[in-house]
């Protein structure tokens, strides 16, 4: 039911009695006044009800003139107060046999004779079968009138009816193209306003882009916004010059200010505003005694609208009054931006190349797209003075540096190389702050061999030791450096010269930036961690943290990048409640549109912990976002791992028929990022093999880790070696290749020997040790060591790891703790698996604990010696298999004879010998021997 639906059948159910009604609709301008009386008219016609409609157009229009427009009773009525009673016969003399319904719209401009009537009409009905309907703005409704329609609504006159915003449900369906999120972003500045909400969809929600977006969708959103100007397009000369003075100061804006850019004087801006304020275009501010308009978009479409010699000629008036009074050089670079637009050669206002600079350092942080566009400004205004290139350089060098930061990194690049290129030499310093910025925006668009060798032009030339104190230009580079190596997966190659270079940088108690030389300590403990030096870390990690706590997140332009190495270095280190607050403060540094780059990498981490935490509604948003903001800003590694990190977190959730969903998105992942050893491509391939495991593909599970990692995971950094030696052992077993399941084990348990045997990671290396146990014939060791596991899982808090590391423990639980502990421990781990929606788990948990029920007293008889709770695991394919196994039938005899693949076969097999602890066939043989022969 629509809004309104009730009100306005109660009102026609009245007219179809016979008797009269008022109905009022009140709300603001675009809200959708005019759409309900439009549904007020259907609903009357439906019932064969004829509606007069009219709208009114000035309170200056002759007495009754919207009544009359209505009813086309002009030439026979009288224009003076005593033709009202007349007025009212003559619409009860044109009711028909249902009745009449009489809608006027936009009745707060009807003329005085018109809102008498109306007041007359809300108090007392008239007794007949007349429905009266108006929609008004409250803001510019008379107050007698209000007052009487109030009075209605109490003494049940009148029924009211008020539009409802929009939510954001409602403009997700209307914009189903949209992301969710953008959808709420529309809704939330338009106030759901339906008008605003159109003007909104062409502009967007970024009032930076407003103005580039109006150029390049002016026919739709002329068309969208006709009805908001046609507001602005009546007003007098004067009302209409301060409007535009309004808009060129921008919002809030003061009666002083609007009177020195209109050129009016206070008297007749004063005037003017108060015209505005009576026509609702602007607003007072709560508090400062200020104005607004009363959208922002309003203030915006009319200052585009102005022809361009009166929008300079304000914009220059209202540079130089802000410059007189001493504002912010943000405040000023907004009217310095125009006024050099637009001006010739040599025309530049005094003051305006310096307040667009100044300002773009203002506003950097929170819109760097904004400083980006000020400094390309001001870099063409300067482009034929060639009197101070250092000067032009630095400019360029932050417009690219803006321009990163607002995730433009391809436009950055061009700007850098073109410094780079420039015919004349550029100072030591400044070569090396150019070769800083463009090595980092080669590292963001994947493009690590350039950079590469981009930085070591510089680099190779450093002497070596490095000398303090270190010039701010070379640290820069030297980050860089660092962090390219580090996302190249070559760490260990540059951790000593960051070292170095955060020792000299301050050496001699030279006055350097504190915040860069704690960026160099934090990506020197990053590079440690990554290479697996986690005993020697822990501390220095500790005190990085402790510094970076206690710096506001503006202290230095590299804030959000110094945040998301300690948030990854905490992860790696297993400090995970750290890690959280350092990434969700980088993402919040990150956020409004700034440093795109920087908040893939914070959600990337956020994504991981939520997986491990069991938030996998919430991992799979985080990494959507990742990707969505990667892909946006053209970094290809970015947007692999991210697609990699959101087909993990979905395999979880996703039942086992629907898997192979899941893992195509993980194989586009992983091919999505550069090839080798980076950091990127590494954790993806974890992320694939993993999934293939999980989807019952052991073998391309294998396949992954051996053709991307190589045989010993040499490619792959080491804090990940334990985990993906351990899905190696998993899926070795699987295929029946025990020797290479040994190796794994053995492998994972001196990966994490390595690396000091952390929590997490000794888990991991138990998992794998539990598999090599169980194939060694050992249940009771398997079961210990897979439930020691599984609880270092449960006190990280990783549920979705305890669950599945219980799970697939059961084939040496039940031998070695008997059935009713087993099911304990199993009831438990699916609990635990259906609270965070892992229903993968669940789904696999029910068929293990079916088959162990379905063995019932033959379970508890074959426990104590390890035949009856074994067998008891396997599913009615694999047991099949293993008793044609048994018989002596190869493998490809089995398959013809159950029309499967000989490799399908093999993978059955050996998912058998793991469960059941045996190596060969003849074990396998005894094994089903033994346990029929109890069962009989």
């Amino acid at each position: 039911m629509s809004v309104g639906d009730v009100e306005f059948g109660r009102a026609l159910g009245e007219l179809v009695a016979g008797r009269g009604a008022f109905v009022e609709v009140t709300g603001d301008p675009g809200t959708g006044k005019t759409a309900l009386l439009g549904r007020l008219a259907r609903l009357a016609g439906a019932r064969g009800i004829e509606v007069l409609r009219a709208r009114a157009q000035g309170a200056e229009g002759k007495p009754y003139q919207v009544f009359r427009d209505a009813c086309a009773e002009e030439a026979r009525l009288p224009w003076d107060s005593a033709g009202e009673r007349e007025l009212v016969r003559a619409l009860l003399r044109r009711c028909g046999p249902g009745g009449l319904v009489l809608l006027l719209d936009d009745f707060h401009h009807a003329d005085p004779a018109s809102v008498r009537l109306a007041e007359h009409l809300a108090g007392e009905v008239p007794h007949g079968p007349l429905l009266i309907g108006i929609a008004h703005r409250p803001r510019q409704t008379p107050t007698a009138l209000l007052a009487a329609l109030d009075d209605g609504v109490q003494d049940g006159c009148v029924a009211r009816v008020e539009p409802v915003p929009l939510d954001a449900g409602a403009v997700a369906a209307m914009f189903p193209a949209e992301p969710a999120e953008c959808a709420a972003e529309l809704c939330a500045l338009a106030g759901g306003n339906p008008r605003v909400l159109r003007i909104l969809a062409v502009l967007g929600t970024d009032p930076e882009l407003w103005p580039a977006r109006t150029d390049a969708a002016a026919g739709p959103l002329l068309r969208a916004a006709a009805p908001l100007l046609a507001e602005a397009d009546g007003l007098e000369p004067d009302t209409a010059v301060v409007l535009a003075a309004a808009a060129v100061l921008g919002e809030p804006f003061r009666l002083g200010d609007v009177a020195e850019v209109s050129g009016l004087g206070a008297a007749r801006a004063t005037r003017a505003l108060a015209e505005l304020s009576r026509a609702d275009l602007v607003r007072p501010v709560p508090a400062g005694g200020q104005l607004a308009f009363r959208h922002p978009v309003l203030g915006h479409l009319v200052r585009h609208r102005m022809p361009p010699g009166p929008r300079l000629d304000a914009h220059r008036r209202a540079l130089a009054l802000l410059a007189g009074r001493g504002a912010p050089a943000a405040a000023r670079a907004v009217h310095a931006e125009h006024a050099l637009t637009g001006a010739g050669p040599g025309g530049a206002p005094a003051g305006a190349l310096a307040a667009l600079t100044e300002g773009a350092a203002e506003v950097f942080a929170e819109a760097p797209a904004t400083a980006a566009r000020w400094l390309r400004v001001a870099l063409g205004a300067a482009s034929g003075d060639r009197r101070d290139t250092e000067t032009r350089v630095r400019q360029a060098l932050d417009c690219c540096r803006a321009l990163i930061a607002a995730g433009r990194p391809e436009e950055a690049r061009s700007l850098g190389h073109e410094v780079l290129r420039s015919r004349e030499p550029l100072p030591e310093p400044l070569r090396a702050e150019a070769v800083a910025v463009c090595v980092g925006v080669e590292r963001l668009l994947g493009r690590y061999a350039e950079a590469d060798a981009m930085a070591r032009t510089v680099v190779d030339r450093l002497p070596r030791p490095l000398a303090g104190p270190l010039p701010e230009p070379t640290a820069d580079l030297l980050f860089e450096y660092g962090l390219l190596h580090a996302f190249r997966g070559e760490a260990a190659e540059v951790r000593g010269l960051i070292r170095e270079a955060y020792g000299a940088h301050g050496a001699s108690g030279a006055d350097t930036d504190p915040g860069s030389r704690t960026a160099l300590r934090v990506l020197a403990v990053f590079c440690d961690s990554y290479a697996g030096e986690f005993v020697r870390t822990a501390p220095e990690l500790a005190a990085c943290a402790r510094l970076v706590d206690a710096r506001p997140d503006t202290v230095t332009g590299r804030a959000p990048e110094v945040l998301a190495l300690l948030g990854c270095a905490e992860l790696y280190l297993e400090r995970f409640t750290d890690a959280h607050r350092h990434l969700s403060r980088g993402l919040a540094v990150a956020s409004g549109g700034a440093h795109k780059h920087l908040a893939v990498n914070q959600l990337i981490g956020l994504s991981v912990l939520d997986q491990w935490a069991g938030r996998l509604d919430r991992s799979q948003r985080h990494a959507l976002e990742a990707e969505r903001l990667a892909e946006e800003i053209g970094a290809p590694d970015a947007a692999g791992l991210a697609l990699a990190m959101r087909a993990s977190s979905l395999l979880w959730t996703t039942p086992r028929r629907r898997t192979a969903e899941a893992l195509a998105l993980a194989d586009e992942g992983l091919r999505r990022t550069v090839p080798g050893a980076g950091w990127w491509a590494g954790s993806a391939l974890g992320l694939l093999a993993m999934g293939r495991l999980l989807g019952g593909d052991p073998e391309g599970c294998l396949r992954t880790l051996l053709d991307e990692g190589g045989e010993d995971l040499a490619l792959i950094q080491p804090p990940a070696r334990p985990t993906l030696f351990a899905l190696m052992t998993g899926a070795a077993a699987l295929c029946g290749d025990f020797d290479a399941a040994r190796r794994s084990a053995l492998a994972a348990d001196r990966a994490s020997h390595g690396l000091g045997r952390p929590a997490f990671q000794q888990a991991q290396a138990d998992r794998a040790l539990s598999v090599l146990a169980l194939i060694e014939g050992d249940p009771r060791r398997a079961a210990e060591l897979a439930l020691g596991a599984a609880a270092a899982f449960r006190s990280l808090r990783m549920p979705v790891l305890y669950a599945w590391t219980v799970i697939g423990a059961m084939p040496a639980v039940v031998p070695a703790s008997g059935p009713a502990a087993a099911l304990a421990a199993l009831d438990e781990a699916i609990g635990a698996a259906r609270d965070c929606g892992a229903l993968l788990l669940v789904e696999e948990g029910a068929r293990v604990r079916a088959a162990l029920t379905a063995a019932g007293a033959g379970v508890g008889a074959g426990a104590a010696n390890g035949v009856g709770g074994p067998a008891a695991t396997l599913s009615a394919r694999e047991r099949e298999v293993a008793e044609l196994a048994a018989s002596g039938l190869a493998s490809r005899l089995i398959a013809e004879r159950l029309v499967l693949s000989p490799r399908t076969v093999d993978t059955h097999l050996g998912s058998a010998y793991r469960k059941l602890g045996v190596s060969s066939r003849m074990e396998l043989a005894r094994l089903l021997a033994r346990s029929a022969g109890r069962q009989g």
